[in-house]
């Protein structure tokens, strides 16, 4: 299980979409104050002005199918399916943080942090994931089109 290379590849990109728990996506500046944009949702000084429940959940969502697809490395179709709806609920997720911060603020100045970058690198390496499950995929036949 871990000693395959698209193991390393989900691991990394499940440690990318777990770090969203800990940093924050952005910093809003309004009016003179400055608003922090985290899983949350958007904060001022402890108080949530806009709720990021839905945030929070998909976070949880991604981090779970990435768990699962690192588990079912047995039936590596069923890996791959899994890994591709990961996919579409990181890109979800990233068009979800631009609305967050479009549809709450107008004329605000906006400073997105580098935690805002962590589900495309996580795209990028589950991409090479299912290349890599691919490939295992296709020795595997070609080994059974050999007996």
């Amino acid at each position: 299980m871990i000693q395959r290379i698209q193991t390393v590849y989900l691991l990394i990109s499940a440690l990318l979409i777990g770090f969203l728990f800990l940093l924050p996506f952005a910093e809003i500046a309004q009016d003179g104050m400055i608003y922090l944009f985290n899983y949350k949702g958007i904060v001022l000084d402890g108080t949530v002005k806009e709720n990021g429940f839905s945030i929070a959940v998909l976070i949880g969502i991604i981090l779970a199918l990435h768990g699962v697809a690192i588990q079912s490395f047995k039936n590596r179709i069923r890996q791959m399916r899994i890994i591709v709806f990961s996919i579409l609920l990181m890109l979800g997720l990233f068009g979800l943080f631009f609305f967050f911060t479009s549809y709450t603020f107008s004329d605000a100045k906006i400073s997105y942090k580098i935690s805002m970058v962590f589900p495309l690198i996580a795209i990028i390496l589950d991409y090479l994931a299912i290349r890599a499950i691919g490939k295992d995929e296709a020795l595997i036949r070609s080994i059974d089109r050999i007996r």
